[in-house]
């Protein structure tokens, strides 16, 4: 079996990075932090997981070296970027429809957690420019003289999702108490629910925009 270290240094300085890179605006803090404010932390940490298991595959991509299709086939792009796009706009949809008694503070959501987690799963693995952007990135902290790429691809990816955890867990945590109070308000739930779907149809036309 190929094996390959990365010194403590490199990971470190990969680690780091990782966290500002998270820490960064983006569509998947944005998509914890709503979830969170609308459903309660268990969902946000549920939508979490599902962004880390998208991140899985994304580092599997790029370890077997399927990430370069999307970046060398137009068709597959696009294809995938339409996909993930129809599905942020079904979302912004559902969100934009949902009455306010429906929110409450159970922290389950429209469709369970399990349906947050799957959300998260989706929005990820549809996304081509997270393939793209690992394919950018992780290379560069690879070096073919310390062994198996493929292995240290996976093993920058595991770090990448470890920085992810820590720093959308704490926003699921922060966005989660602050929601568990605002909710208390049906106008505010309300308001929730229409900024949650204004924020899924902003990803979509952001996905929509976007170029290899």
């Amino acid at each position: 079996m190929d094996t390959a270290v990365i010194p403590a240094e490199t990971l470190g300085t990969f680690f780091v990075a990782s966290v500002l890179l998270g820490l960064a605006p983006g569509p998947d803090n944005i998509f914890v932090l709503t979830q969170s404010a609308l459903y309660g932390r268990e969902s946000g940490l549920a939508v979490m997981g599902g962004l880390c298991t998208g991140l899985i595959v994304h580092t599997a991509g790029v370890a077997l070296g399927v990430a370069v299709i999307f970046r060398t086939s137009a068709l597959a792009f696009t294809a995938l970027k339409l996909a993930g796009a129809g599905y942020l706009l079904y979302l912004a949809w559902q969100a934009f429809r949902a009455p306010a008694a429906n929110l409450g503070v159970t922290g389950n959501g429209p469709s369970g957690r399990l349906g947050l987690y799957r959300r998260g799963v989706i929005m990820n693995i549809t996304n081509p420019k997270v393939s793209l952007f690992f394919l950018a990135f992780l290379p560069q902290f690879t070096d073919p003289a310390r062994g198996s790429l493929p292995v240290q691809v996976i093993l920058l990816g595991m770090t990448f999702i470890a920085a992810t955890i820590l720093v959308f867990g704490g926003i699921a945590l922060l966005a989660g108490t602050l929601g568990c109070w605002l909710q208390r308000s049906t106008t505010v739930q309300r308001g929730l629910n229409w900024l949650a779907g204004t924020v899924f149809l902003g990803l979509a036309l952001t996905l929509l925009m976007a170029r290899r």
